[in-house]
């Protein structure tokens, strides 16, 4: 399409030269620019155009243009927008995705571009709104209705109780408190993606100084903050059920058809499947699905024939049930995934993107309109060579699988593979606060499904030995991925294979072997970067296996040849004289350069012949993009996250990210014990559905990813926050945290703030024991517990305070230094007098390193002590049995202090509590740590009367064989 600039409105001239973000506002039916300090303040009763420019890896510029109507928007503006969204994607030379964007049902894409959330301001342009008055706020009370589980659709709602329902999430802002409802029927993810709302009310309207409370659907007045709550609507009232919506049900059973667009008419095409064939570049075309109507331009259309079928697709809206419509706009031959897959049959096509040339003619054309083209003439060059992202100074061991064993290779062996062969390996490496471990398998193109299954089936055992804190990978012979060859550095593969599956597999076929013999003929294509990342090849010893851009090694007994390719350069070269040293170190070779060979060499492969120039393509890494699963019944269903950033990645979920070359499988902590399972089957059955359309091999790398296990070459991606990686609790209680408290707590913080709660933080426990369960469980602990031999007792991580503190409690002979020390609780009898009682002064080294953290304390005894008005009179009553050691004399002390807390049940004075679903013995989310003799300890008074329909005083009170027989029916024995 040929565009004039005189066709183009001048506000458009020299946009999306740079990557980011542009917005402009109409105004009396032209477009205004809007002043960065407002992007992201919107009217209801505007329109506005909004160009996302985005620089790709591979050197293309990508447009995303998207105009905004305000609920309260005329039809005329609406219409200007449109029309006037055309013209910009024409000034940058007709290539953008457009998308029509209509308040409370914004696409994603959109509103990831203004995270958490937007808040439409009543008015607009024409009521005289000034851009300074928008984030004025008065303190009224206001109610917000969100909806969301990845990006947050917000929508102001009346404030009255029938606003409120069972299914979503409501902010309620006050003058001092702002509270988070969270409907009974809605999820974990979407309570805490409210809270960055919240987060952003108390940040803009509050300054950051007030209170946040959450209020669970189903709290009555008993629970303080509810009662709060519903004071504010005059009172607890149950909510009714909101019925199912008839827009749902009839989007429901849409079903899609295409129609063309002739002089701004319609007319429907009558087709039993979608083909591209249906589609005339010199045509525009609607796609009606429902939920959205994509107009798709043909090339050769003109920018009027393009108005007009926008113009038209406007027309179609005003139909009744189609207030949740989105409008895209693509332009032929830049089809969108979503596009393209509604269609039953369209031709693989690669990612088009703006072309050099094309590139310089926009370019060329701004110029002479007087404007800057720095920045659109040249694109980001790409990096040749990828960067592993891992520690290659590690520890590397590998093991051969022999049917359902494996055996461990010797080090000169470590990284000589066979292609009939399995392997397993395992690399540990420094990592930021503790070891890494990489465990992977390699399956050789050659090597038998027998033994691809014990691969993964040994691998599994090692990561298992690990407690899952290991990054998987499954890789695939001749599809490595750079970290593979940076840790083996010298990678040898051979034909053939040792193994006793792939031995036995030659004999039952009749199969030839082909196994590599020093005395044979041989030949190895060299390639890689560098002396840390090079590899030799086996291939067919033929004329036809050469190619110009490679450098090879070929042997024959004790005759020995190297052949350099008229396209290599001196580094390839050197490489070859150092993979020499690895497969025939001991024999002079022979310099062979293509063009001079001898006529032995040649006889060698059996006569000279034709062979390509071309390297041997890799999957070049592309834009990564972030995916949520749901994998039911062996079903797979994603949903992409625009614009991710860390806290995406929800513990309850599974994510892939997918970087073309390689495929992330991130786990997180809080899901099923099943679906953690399923983590390589998910990424596999992702490489099956082509949800890109990509067409990426089946054997493409994946890695396996642990919440709080993250390698380097995960965590490259995002902007990596570590001590956010290693929060306990689900993403509601982990983002509550941070939302209350205001900073999101360290390792070390988290471990002493358990050790010393106090009772205006009822969210922390003091660490106790009950009946002799351990007091601090593992997952309060930070992730590194390890000792460094020529640290002493320095704990790796941790901050030179702890260190002190610990050395005060720890006797290095005691115990096993990974673990943390006992603490040994008395239990005294009820008849005991709290006069007879001397607490133990803290030590002056606890109180100082929690002076900072730590209010003052009302020590508070359990309802069976009556306390005397002079606690340095108190005695003990009864005797105790001494402990072994003076660590254990001080701990017992300050627990016995410490266990002293204001409002605690007579049974639960300082424990850690953790729900009846993770102590369970078939728990699926089991904590870690406690003693699993007594599992009955850790649950609330209120759940273990309800589970064993009994106090836990009368339980003890029981024999020991009816108290395991009551525990062995509730699976905690």
């Amino acid at each position: 399409m040929a565009v004039s600039m005189r066709d183009v409105d001048s506000a458009f001239h020299g946009a999306g030269q740079k990557p980011g973000i542009e917005i402009w506002r109409i105004e009396n039916f032209q477009p205004a620019p809007v002043p960065k300090s407002s992007y992201g303040n919107f009217f209801t009763g505007d329109a506005y155009l909004i160009l996302k420019t985005t620089s790709l890896r591979n050197g293309a510029i990508r447009h995303d243009i998207h105009y905004w109507l305000g609920k309260d928007t005329t039809q005329d503006e609406a219409g200007t927008a449109a029309i006037k969204t055309v013209e910009l994607d024409a000034a940058l030379g007709g290539r953008a995705v457009q998308y029509r964007e209509v308040q409370g049902h914004e696409t994603e894409k959109f509103l990831s571009y203004f995270k958490p959330c937007i808040f439409p301001q009543q008015g607009g342009v024409a009521s005289g709104f000034k851009h300074a008055e928008i984030n004025k706020h008065e303190h009224q009370t206001r109610l917000f209705e969100c909806k969301g589980k990845h990006v947050v659709h917000v929508k102001e709602v009346p404030f009255a109780r029938s606003s409120l329902n069972h299914d979503d999430i409501f902010i309620l802002d006050t003058d001092s408190k702002i509270f988070q409802f969270n409907g009974l029927n809605s999820s974990i993810q979407e309570r805490a993606k409210a809270l960055e709302v919240v987060q952003f009310i108390k940040d803009t309207y509050h300054d950051g100084k007030c209170e946040v409370a959450a209020v669970d659907d189903g709290k009555l007045m008993a629970d303080a903050e509810a009662g709060e709550f519903w004071g504010y609507f005059g009172g607890f009232a149950p909510l009714p059920r909101k019925p199912a919506s008839e827009i749902d049900k009839h989007v429901e059973n849409f079903i899609a058809k295409l129609l063309c667009v002739n002089k701004g008419q319609l007319k429907v095409i009558e087709a039993d499947k979608l083909t591209r064939k249906l589609l005339d570049t010199y045509k525009c075309y609607l796609l009606d699905c429902g939920v959205e109507v994509f107009v798709w331009m043909g090339r050769n259309t003109s920018l009027d024939e393009r108005k007009a079928a926008s113009s038209a697709a406007e027309d179609l809206l005003r139909e009744p049930n189609r207030q949740r419509t989105h409008v895209i706009r693509i332009i032929e031959g830049f089809e969108t995934v979503m596009f393209r897959s509604k269609f039953d049959v369209w031709p693989q096509t690669t990612e088009v993107g703006l072309s050099e040339d094309a590139r310089g003619k926009v370019a060329a054309l701004l110029k002479r309109q007087g404007f800057n083209v720095k920045g659109l003439n040249k694109a980001t060059p790409v990096k040749e060579e990828p960067q592993p992202y891992i520690d290659c100074t590690g520890n590397l061991q590998v093991w051969r699988v022999n049917g359902k064993e494996k055996t461990l290779l010797s080090t000169p062996d470590v990284s000589k593979f066979y292609s009939g062969d399995c392997y397993v390996f395992q690399y540990t490496y420094p990592g930021e606060d503790k070891e890494e471990h990489l465990v992977g398998t390699w399956f050789g193109k050659k090597s038998i499904l027998e033994e691809r299954t014990s691969s993964i089936l040994l691998s599994y055992k090692m990561v298992e030995s690990l407690k899952f804190q290991a990054a998987q990978a499954r890789i695939y012979e001749g599809k490595e991925p750079v970290q593979f060859f940076s840790i083996f550095q010298s990678f040898t593969v051979f034909k053939g294979g040792l193994s006793s599956g792939y031995i036995n597999f030659l004999k039952e076929s009749d199969t030839v072997d082909d196994t590599y013999s020093e005395e044979g003929l041989a030949l190895f294509r060299v390639q890689g970067s560098g002396p840390d990342n090079m590899q030799a090849i086996q291939v067919e010893p033929v004329a036809s296996s050469l190619n110009s851009s490679y450098c090879y090694i070929l042997h024959s007994a004790s005759t020995l040849f190297t052949w350099s390719g008229s396209l290599t350069t001196p580094e390839d070269q050197e490489l070859v004289e150092r993979q020499l040293d690895v497969i025939k170190p001991n024999i002079q070779s022979r310099t062979q350069k293509e063009g001079t060979e001898s006529e032995h060499f040649w006889s060698l492969l059996g006569g000279k012949c034709e062979y390509p120039s071309r390297k041997v393509s890799k999957e070049p890494e592309s834009d990564p993009h972030l995916f949520s699963c749901t994998f039911l019944k062996g079903n797979l269903k994603v949903t992409e996250i625009f614009h991710f950033t860390q806290d995406d990645l929800m513990t309850e979920d599974i994510f892939i990210l997918d970087c073309h070359s390689d495929i992330f499988v991130w786990v997180g902590q809080h899901v099923d014990l099943k679906n953690k399972l399923e983590a390589f089957n998910i990424g596999e059955k992702y490489l099956e559905c082509d949800f890109l359309l990509e067409k990426l091999s089946r054997e493409t790398p994946i890695f396996c990813v642990m919440e709080g296990n993250e390698p380097p070459f995960f965590t490259r991606f995002f902007t990596w926050d570590s001590a956010k990686a290693t929060m306990h609790g689900n993403s509601f209680q982990r983002k509550l945290a941070i939302v209350k408290n205001g900073v999101t707590p360290t390792s070390d913080m988290r471990f002493l703030c358990l050790m010393y709660a106090t009772p205006e933080n009822p969210g922390l426990r003091t660490p106790t024991s009950y009946g002799g369960r351990s007091s601090v469980p593992d997952k309060s602990q930070p992730r590194s517990m390890s000792f460094s031999p020529d640290r002493g007792s320095q704990v790796r991580g941790r901050s030179p305070a702890f260190n002190a503190l610990a050395a005060n409690f720890e006797n290095p002979n005691a115990r096993n230094l990974s673990t943390p020390p006992p603490v040994v609780r008395k239990i005294y009898p009820k008849s005991f007098t709290p006069d007879s009682i001397k607490l133990a002064p803290r030590s002056t080294a606890i109180a100082k390193l929690t002076a900072s953290f730590e209010q003052p304390k009302v020590h508070i005894m359990p309802k069976s002590v009556k306390v005397s008005s002079d606690v340095n009179k108190l005695k003990p009553a009864v005797s105790t049995r001494q402990t072994a050691t003076s660590m254990s004399t001080r701990i017992e002390a300050l627990t016995i202090q410490e266990d002293l807390k204001e409002d605690e049940a007579e049974d639960e004075e300082g424990l850690i509590i953790f729900p009846y679903d993770r102590v369970k013995i078939t728990s699926t989310n089991p904590v870690s740590g406690i003693d699993v003799t007594k599992r009955e300890t850790y649950l609330s008074s209120i759940e273990f009367k309800e589970k064993f329909g009994m106090t836990k005083e009368t339980f003890y009170k029981l024999p020991k064989w009816r108290q395991n027989k009551l525990k062995l029916t509730l699976e905690l024995f």
